[in-house]
C-alpha cells in the first residue's frame, strides 16, 4: 500500500521506520550517542561536505530523532520537519530564520506568554517589531501590513481564550502580499488540524503537549512545506543555535505519538461532556470552546478543524479570588500549566502562563482575572464532573456568605 493512501491512525504507528534496517526491532531503537564513526577519513570529508548522506554528530542528526521528524512530516502533510529541545526553541528558531534586523511580524491578537516575551526581546535587541491584531477581516490584516512585514504568525485556537483565526483568510492575504505564514498548532495536534494543507508555510508544536501526551517530555517540533528549506534550516539556525532534541526524548515522543488518534478522540469526547455540564452552571459566566454551536466562530472551526479538541476556557463569578478558590477546591483535577496530558489540568492564565503579559495587553487579549483554562484529560467524565460539582458547591457557599 502506498504511504499517501495510509490514514493518520496508521502513519503514527509506522511512518519513517523500517525494522529491516534495525535488526528487526519492532520498537524504534534508542540511539543514545553523541557522535558517529566514519569508515574512512574520505567518508568523513564527504559527509561534512554534503556529498554523502549519513550521520555525523547528534546535534545535526540522530536516527531516533529522524524517525520522529519523518513521522511528523507525514502527519502535517509537509516537506520536512525538525525536532527541538522545547516548543519555544521551535518558535525562536523559525522567527530567527524568517527575520532580520528592522523587519516586522504580524501576529494574532492572543499568543502564548513566552512567545510574547520573545517578540519583545527581538524588538528591544534587534528592532524586529510586531503587531498584535484580531485578524478578523481582510481589510484589518492589510491595514496592519507594513513594507517591513515579512511573516504572519498565528495561534489557532489561541491560548488561552480559544479564539480562532481563519486560516483560509490568513493564507489568502499572505499570498497576495508575498508573506510567509507560521501557525502554532499545539492546541489541536496534527490529528485535528493541518495548516500546511490550507496553505501555511510552517507549522509548529510544543510537543510537550498532545504529541507526547504523558507529561514527561519537554520538546518542540517544526514542520515546513518545503523540504530543501527545512534542510537548510537544519544546517544553519538549528545546528548553530543548538536547540536540539535528545534521542531519549524523541524515543518517548515516538511512543506517545502512536496513541495520538485514540487520545485525541477521548480528550474531545470528554471535553464535549464537560462543556454540556459547564453550560448548565450558574457560576459560569462565559465558555469558550471551538465546536460549541453557540460559538460565533463555529463555522470557522468546522471549516479548518476535525473536532474541538480537549481544551475549554471559562470564566467564573468572583473575579480572581473566585477563580483561585474554585481551583483550590478541586481534588482530582490538578492545578498545572501544561495541557494534553492524561490527567485533567486547570490553570489561571492571568497569574500563570500569561503573567508576563502586561495587564492592559492581557485585557486586549481577552484574558480576565476570572478566566480559567481546563485541559480535559482521559479520566472517566463522570468523575471529572463530580470534582467540578464539588468545587462549584464550595464557590457558591462562599459567594453566598459574602453576599450576606
Amino acid at each position: 500500500m502506498k504511504k499517501n493512501k495510509l490514514h493518520k491512525d496508521t502513519l503514527v504507528v509506522h511512518e519513517g521506520y523500517d525494522d529491516t534496517k534495525h535488526h528487526g526491532s519492532l520498537a524504534v531503537p534508542l540511539y543514545q550517542t553523541s557522535t558517529y564513526s566514519f569508515d574512512t577519513a574520505e567518508q568523513g570529508e564527504k559527509r561534512f561536505s554534503g556529498e554523502e548522506a549519513g550521520n555525523i554528530y547528534s546535534r545535526i542528526g540522530n536516527p531516533t530523532v529522524r524517525v520522529l521528524e519523518e513521522r511528523m512530516t507525514a502527519l502535517e502533510e509537509g516537506g520536512g520537519a525538525l525536532a527541538f529541545g522545547s516548543g519555544m526553541a521551535a518558535v525562536s528558531s523559525i522567527l530567527v530564520h524568517l527575520t532580520k534586523a528592522g523587519d516586522h511580524i504580524l501576529c494574532s491578537r492572543g499568543i502564548y506568554g513566552c512567545t510574547f516575551g520573545l517578540l519583545n526581546i527581538m524588538k528591544e535587541k534587534y528592532n524586529i517589531t510586531h503587531s498584535l491584531i484580531s485578524m478578523t477581516s481582510e481589510e484589518e490584516i492589510e491595514q496592519a501590513i507594513t513594507p517591513e512585514t515579512v511573516c504572519i504568525y498565528v495561534e489557532t485556537p489561541i491560548n488561552p481564550t480559544m479564539e480562532l483565526v481563519d486560516l483560509h483568510l490568513i493564507v489568502k492575504v499572505a499570498k497576495k502580499h508575498g508573506l510567509r505564514v507560521v501557525v502554532d498548532n499545539t492546541f489541536t495536534s496534527p490529528y485535528l488540524q493541518n495548516p500546511l494543507a490550507i496553505g501555511a508555510d510552517f507549522v509548529l508544536h510544543s510537543a510537550t503537549k498532545y504529541i507526547n501526551g504523558h507529561g514527561d517530555v519537554i520538546a518542540g517540533l517544526l514542520v515546513g512545506k518545503d523540504a530543501d528549506e527545512m534542510e537548510k534550516l537544519r544546517y544553519s539556525v538549528q545546528k548553530d543555535y543548538g536547540a536540539i532534541m535528545s534521542p531519549f526524548d524523541a524515543w518517548l515522543l515516538i511512543r506517545g505519538l502512536k496513541t495520538l488518534p485514540v487520545r485525541m478522540e477521548r480528550h474531545t469526547a470528554n471535553a464535549e461532556k464537560l462543556l454540556v455540564y459547564l453550560k448548565g452552571q450558574s457560576l459560569v459566566e462565559d465558555i469558550y470552546y471551538p465546536f460549541d454551536k453557540g460559538n460565533p466562530q463555529y463555522e470557522i472551526a468546522e471549516r479548518q478543524m476535525k473536532a474541538g479538541g480537549g481544551l475549554i476556557s471559562f470564566t467564573v463569578k468572583g473575579g480572581k479570588k473566585g477563580a483561585q478558590l474554585f481551583m483550590d477546591s478541586l481534588s482530582l483535577i490538578k492545578i498545572a500549566v501544561s495541557l494534553g496530558d492524561a490527567e485533567t489540568l486547570i490553570q489561571h492564565p492571568a497569574t500563570m502562563t500569561h503573567s508576563s503579559v502586561p495587564e492592559e495587553e492581557r485585557g486586549k487579549m481577552g484574558i480576565s482575572d476570572s478566566l480559567l483554562r481546563l485541559s480535559v484529560g482521559l479520566e472517566h467524565p463522570e468523575d471529572l464532573i463530580a470534582d467540578l460539582k464539588s468545587a462549584f458547591t464550595i464557590l457558591e457557599k462562599t459567594n453566598s456568605l459574602h453576599a450576606n
